[in-house]
């Protein structure tokens, strides 16, 4: 396999320091967050306003990528899952994908609603979540 290089185009900002501590979804407590974006990719943002919903993929800088099978939301009553089918940040090639809410936009910084991912994780790209009449 050939090797892949991604360049982050910016970084959390939140409140979250300790990934033990995180919500496991957005729904589950999750604070507003900022992305802070690189000078470079400052400007891919001009387009975005508040309200609008987009994914944010990030590398979960600090999650175990040698475990494959995990019991689902750490619950000892539950079986042991292949990380695949679940959402579990302990995976091969950490990408987080969070569908957020902006509420803000300025000079090269995102405010959204509910990230549940801890500060100083890298953002690797944002993209719209689109609608069915919606086609970017």
């Amino acid at each position: 396999m050939p090797d892949i290089v991604v360049v982050p185009i910016g970084m959390v900002r939140s409140s979250l320091t300790d990934p033990r501590e995180a919500p496991r979804q957005p729904d589950e407590g999750a604070p507003r967050a900022r992305i802070e974006l690189t000078p470079e990719a400052a400007p891919a943002a001009a387009d975005l306003r508040a309200g609008d919903r987009i994914v944010v993929l990030t590398w979960l800088d600090r999650a175990d990528r040698a475990t494959l099978r995990v019991r689902p939301r750490d619950d000892p009553e539950r079986e042991e899952t292949g990380v695949f089918s679940t959402r579990s940040q302990a995976r091969p090639n950490p990408i987080g994908l969070h569908e957020v809410t902006v509420t803000a936009v300025d000079a090269g910084r995102i405010t959204v609603d509910a990230l549940e991912a801890v500060d100083g994780t890298p953002v690797l790209d944002i993209k719209p979540v689109l609608t069915d009449v919606q086609q970017r």
